[in-house]
This record gives structure tokens, C-alpha cells and sequence, in this order.
């Protein structure tokens, strides 16, 4: 596999002042470029900076949230049209994003032959839109068509990978920058994996260069950031929702000591759970099979019902007696598993629910302006549209499409439209609203859960912020899998730091 040999360069490349120009009437400046409109895109350095470098060598670039990473796209974009007469592609992982990124280069660039290509076309009708100077594409149709010739790689001169965080594993990004060998390659993201193993891993799946990083220190971005102030608020379960949640550690717990009768290595997270599914003994065994699945399930109820409500809790159970699987007969003939379930629905016939939703409630109540609430489950994202719905607010919701489930590609944009325009006060978004969401302005974020993922903690938190000060509300179980993700969030942004700085303090070889 490719090893790079890295160089960060963050001293200021003062030749590509060539771009920018005063207007005589303002002391605005804005870029100057023939394939960019005329007072378009503001000047800053940092960005113009950005933009240099990237055009001579396969760039990751890292760049806090709100910095304008689509507007270096741009500027590179333009270099590039003068240098080749080659296509241009510019992903993202989302249908939403990719059309915000088409949207804003045919606002801003001088140039019609811009084209859109999502999963919603069929593949007979995406051969002719491939056929323009720049497409803006979701990887997994640049995959299929690639992959199945209807385009050629050696056609493109240049490959913008918007969230490059992904380009780990299977992701459609892999396989895509390893066809693109011709191509200059861009990596577009708002921070790398804390784990210096998967850090690599995109670094040399992109076959990266250079890596250049700004952060909130960094003096030349300084004077466009803007403060994030983070609020912990902790809820905590009622009595009766604590034996709800006894009779799940319960049921768990008898699954898990028959995995450790077995000899197997369990000390609580879902990963080594997941590790434990390719021991031989599990395959060979199907009680220790049962008892891994079950658990893993046991696993997932838990999480739900710490960090969701206790609608989504019923309603996982309720998908469980419909599926089929091994262990899930033997898991729902479990005492303590439907104990947990009837209390639940009792409690939600009495009108009584997850303590978060009614400190949700309240703190909507006292706020003005746009508020942008994530939560990682789809189930739980229509118990709090009811909810909220029900008490009078304009919201709505932002999901992914799942098989026939979900919003399509029209009604997501839609609803983002309808949030920037004030149509709607409150957007609850599951994972799709977190990567590159363009919203003009967005005075508060609530993370209805916590997730313990660096890169989704700083996505999140980048919703607001953008063009004054910002506010982030965490809400917590206490004594839950909630407070424990918000202890794993914190250390890994620490770890995420340290990563980053020894790439900025030129270890590169010892960091590879």
C-alpha cells in the first residue's frame, strides 16, 4: 500500500494573491478568477492558502466546521479548468450535501456544464451527465459507474472527497481513489480518527501528499471563528424506569456469563462484541451463539433505552418478534427481557417517558431562533416530531432514505430549505444532518444523545457557531450508557488533538 511521506506546510503562499483584488468602492476584497463570478467569493487568506497547496500534490486538508471548505473546492476547482480540459468530481456522502455543493458552484462559478449525479437517476440516463466539465456525485454511483464502465477514470483530472474521514475499510471512497490514479486527489474534512491506525489508513487509501491543517489557534482563521459554549445537562430515570433498565442489565447478564463460561473475553463495550463474532467456537457452537446475538440485542435494547425513549425501546422489541434470527426466540422467551418490555408499555399508556423528552421540552420552551437537535435513532426522531408537534412548534425532521423508509432526495433538501428560510424553528436530524449541513444560521444545537465518535462529537457541534457565537446543550442519563459515551467523546477529542499534533510537528515518519 502506498506510504506517504507527508509535508505540512501552513507558512502563507503570497502567489496566489494573484486571485484577489480591491474594490474601489468597499474594503472587501473578493477573489478574481475568470471561471468564478465577478464579487462572488470573499477573499480569505487562509482558504486562498489552502488552495494553493492542494493544487500541486494530493492534499488532505483539515479545517474546523463553518471555515468554508466548499468555497476551497471552488478555488481549486477554477485552478484546475485552466490547467486541464479533463472533468472535474466533486463527492460527498450524501445526497443533501452533494446538492449543496452543486448549488453552490452554479451561484458562484462562471462555467453551465456543472451536472448532478445521485442514486436517483437510473444508470441509462446518468451517461449523458457524466459528459459535463464538473460533476458533483454520491460515491457509491461514482463506484458503480466506474466500476461498470460508463465512465472512464482516466477522464478526470481532478477528485474532491468531501468528509475524507470515510475513506476507511469498504467505504465507496476506497475503491473510487484507487481507480483515480491519474487524478489529483483532495481530501475535504473537519478532523482524522483519534486512532493513529485508521488516520493512516485514509492517508494512504487517498495516496496523500501533503496535510494541511488550521484550528481554532491558528491565526490566520482566528478572525472568522466564532465561540461554542457547551452546556452538560443531566437528567436522571425515574424509579420506575430504573427497574425497567435492572431487568435489561439483568437479562444481559445471564447471556454474558455464558459467553464467559466459554472462555471468551467480554469487558462491556459493543466492539469486542462484535470481535467475538468470528471466534471458531461461536461458529461451531450454537448455544454460544444464541448467547452472543443475545446479547449483542441486549446490547442495542440497552443503548435505546438509556439514550432514547422508551417508544423506541418498545418499538425494537416490537421489530424483534417480527424478524428472524439466531437467538431471538430463545431472547424473547427471556423473563427479564419482557418484563422490561411490559413495564415500558405500561409506563407509555400512563403517559410517562424517557426524562430527556420533558428536559428537551423545556429548554425549547425558553429559547428563540433556529435549534438543531440530533439523535441517532430514526424511531426516536418521529417520538420527538410528535412530541414537539403536538406542543405547537414549527418542526421538522431530517432522515436519511432507507430501502422504502425515509425521506427522498427532494425532501430533504426541501426540509433544510424550510429551515434556513424559517418555515420550520426546529430540525431533528439523525447522522445525515451532521456532515456539511449548510444552514445559515443555527443559535442552538442540542444533542439529544452522546455519541463516541470524535469525528461525529465535532460534526455536530459545527451546526452552529458559524456566524456568531454558538451554544451546544448535551443532555445525560445519569448512571447510564449515555454518561458513558460522553466520558469517551471527551477523551477522544484529547487523543484527536494529540494525532493532529504530530503531524504539525513534522513527525511524519515516526507517525506513520
Amino acid at each position: 500500500m502506498f506510504i506517504a511521506i507527508l509535508v505540512l506546510r501552513l507558512s502563507s503562499n503570497l502567489n496566489i494573491f494573484r486571485y484577489a483584488k480591491y474594490l474601489s468602492s468597499s474594503l472587501e476584497q473578493y477573489i478574481k478568477h475568470k471561471y468564478i463570478k465577478e464579487d462572488s467569493i470573499e477573499y480569505r487568506e487562509y482558504q486562498v492558502n489552502l488552495a494553493q497547496v492542494a493544487k500541486d500534490a494530493n492534499t488532505l486538508i483539515l479545517l474546523p466546521t463553518g471555515l468554508g471548505k466548499t468555497t476551497i473546492a471552488l478555488l481549486i476547482i477554477a485552478d484546475m479548468l485552466e490547467r486541464s480540459k479533463k472533468r472535474i468530481l466533486l463527492m460527498a456522502p450524501t445526497r443533501v450535501l452533494v446538492h449543496q455543493h452543486y448549488e453552490f458552484l452554479k451561484k458562484h462559478m462562471n462555467i453551465i456544464d456543472i451536472s448532478i449525479v445521485t442514486g436517483e437517476k437510473s444508470a441509462e440516463k446518468r451517461v449523458d451527465v457524466w459528459n459535463n466539465s464538473i460533476i458533483c456525485a454520491t460515491p457509491q454511483v461514482v463506484q458503480n459507474d466506474l466500476e461498470h464502465g460508463i465512465i472512464d477514470p482516466n477522464e478526470f483530472s481532478l477528485a474532491i472527497f468531501d468528509e475524507a474521514h470515510r475513506a476507511i475499510g469498504d467505504h465507496a471512497y476506497v475503491k473510487i481513489a484507487s481507480l483515480l490514479k491519474n487524478a489529483r486527489i483532495i481530501g475535504l474534512t473537519a478532523t482524522i480518527p483519534n486512532e493513529q491506525a485508521k488516520a493512516k489508513e485514509i492517508i494512504n487509501n487517498l495516496s496523500i501528499i501533503n496535510i494541511e491543517h488550521r484550528d481554532e489557534e491558528s491565526k490566520d482563521v482566528k478572525p472568522y471563528l466564532h465561540d461554542t459554549k457547551i452546556e452538560y445537562v443531566n437528567v436522571e430515570l425515574s424509579l420506575l424506569l430504573k427497574k425497567i433498565r435492572e431487568h435489561l442489565e439483568q437479562a444481559m447478564s445471564s447471556q454474558i456469563n455464558i459467553l464467559k463460561s466459554a472462555g471468551l473475553p467480554y469487558k462491556g463495550s459493543i466492539s469486542e462484541l462484535i470481535r467475538i463474532k468470528d471466534y471458531e467456537i461461536v461458529k461451531k457452537n450454537r448455544l454460544i451463539a444464541k448467547a452472543l446475538f443475545s446479547t449483542i440485542r441486549l446490547y442495542h435494547a440497552l443503548n435505546i433505552f438509556d439514550t432514547q425513549s422508551l417508544h423506541a425501546f418498545v418499538l425494537f422489541y416490537d421489530r424483534l418478534r417480527e424478524r428472524k434470527g439466531i437467538g431471538i426466540d430463545s431472547l424473547l422467551k427471556d423473563d427479564n427481557f419482557k418484563m422490561a418490555y411490559e413495564i415500558a408499555r405500561g409506563a407509555i399508556l400512563s403517559g410517562i417517558e424517557h426524562p430527556k423528552i420533558y428536559k428537551l421540552c423545556e429548554i425549547i420552551e425558553k429559547e428563540k431562533g433556529k435549534i438543531l437537535v440530533f439523535t441517532s435513532y430514526r424511531d426516536n426522531v418521529e417520538v420527538l416530531y410528535d412530541v414537539l408537534k403536538k406542543r405547537g412548534f414549527k418542526v421538522g425532521y431530517l432522515v436519511g432514505k432507507a430501502g422504502e423508509d425515509g425521506l427522498k432526495e427532494k425532501e430533504q433538501i426541501n426540509v433544510v430549505e424550510e429551515f434556513k428560510d424559517g418555515r420550520i424553528d426546529i430540525l431533528i436530524a439523525t447522522r445525515v444532518g451532521e456532515e456539511g449541513l449548510d444552514i445559515s444560521e443555527c443559535n442552538l444545537v442540542i444533542f439529544y444523545d452522546n455519541v463516541p465518535s470524535i469525528i461525529r462529537f465535532i460534526q455536530r457541534k459545527g451546526r452552529t457557531g458559524r456566524h456568531k457565537a454558538g451554544r451546544v446543550i448535551m443532555l445525560i442519563t445519569k448512571d447510564t450508557l449515555d454518561e458513558t459515551y460522553s466520558v469517551i467523546s471527551k477523551r477522544k477529542i484529547k487523543s484527536a488533538k494529540n494525532v493532529i499534533k504530530k503531524i504539525s510537528k513534522r513527525k511524519i515518519i515516526d507517525y506513520l
